[in-house]
């Protein structure tokens, strides 16, 4: 079984994001960059299948391929899935922030050239929260989908995920091949070891252009203003509980 894992790079989730002072988007510059962290789950979920750990059958995956759309830098974040584990990478070169539906446009391109029985992803990446590529992908590939998974087996021709929902947990049964989007609980991410990244160093990343795939990328939104959240104003003591619940009254009645 061939799983294919898209993987972003992104603002390190422990750096704080700068707005640009035109407020046209977020500061990128000098600013440490890093896989995605749902991405990092994803790669984590897809060598577990190749390596029968967990509750996964040993060789239940049998070749892992990592794609990104980005910049050439994106390079580094290929080689970190490759380290944990991945077969090889696909890079589609763009210095273009593209946006949800254009990139869910180049994967379907990428999924019909490798033909992958499962598309493992991560939920949505950690700098425009979209949560949208994945539901995306499986619409336009018009495969079933499983989203937010926290436990995933594969099994007899098809993906069982139990997911998390409002009201508790819900189990999904999807015939493959499949899009799954993961959760935070569905596994922790190892570290690569030193002779793991060194290995990577020699693994495939074919370098593709946006051109190569034929597909229409052009924007269809335009950002007009990106500013950052108020800032907190300061908390008041009370004295008591009952004014505390006066105090919780009236701010409800605003």
């Amino acid at each position: 079984m061939k799983v294919l894992v898209p993987v972003k790079r992104v603002i390190d989730y422990n750096v704080k994001a700068r707005v640009k002072a035109d407020q046209s988007g977020v500061d990128l510059a000098n600013v440490k960059m890093s896989m995605n962290p749902f991405d990092e789950i994803a790669v984590e979920e897809a060598v577990r299948l190749k390596e029968g750990k967990e509750h996964h059958a040993a060789g239940t995956a049998t070749e892992i391929v990592v794609v990104s759309i980005g910049v050439t830098q994106a390079q580094e974040t290929i080689r970190t899935a490759l380290a944990m584990g991945a077969d090889r990478g696909i890079l589609i070169q763009s210095d273009a922030d593209l946006e949800p539906l254009a990139v869910a446009k180049l994967l379907k391109a990428v999924v019909e050239e490798e033909k992958p029985d499962l598309v493992l992803m991560g939920k949505q990446s950690i700098d425009g929260d979209n949560n949208a590529v994945g539901q995306m992908l499986a619409a336009l590939l018009d495969w079933p989908q499983a989203t937010f998974a926290g436990k995933l087996v594969i099994e007899g021709g098809k993906a069982t995920v139990t997911r998390e929902v409002d009201g508790g947990l819900q189990t999904l049964s999807a015939d493959l091949p499949a899009v799954v989007t993961v959760d935070l609980r569905l596994n922790t991410p190892r570290y690569a070891s030193l002779p793991n990244i060194m290995k990577a160093k020699k693994k495939e990343i074919a370098m593709k252009a946006v051109a190569d795939y034929g597909v229409d990328v052009a924007d269809r939104l335009k950002v007009l203003k990106v500013t950052e959240p108020p800032k907190r104003s300061a908390g008041v003591k009370v004295a008591d509980a009952a004014e505390l619940v006066s105090k919780l009254k009236s701010v409800g009645a605003l």
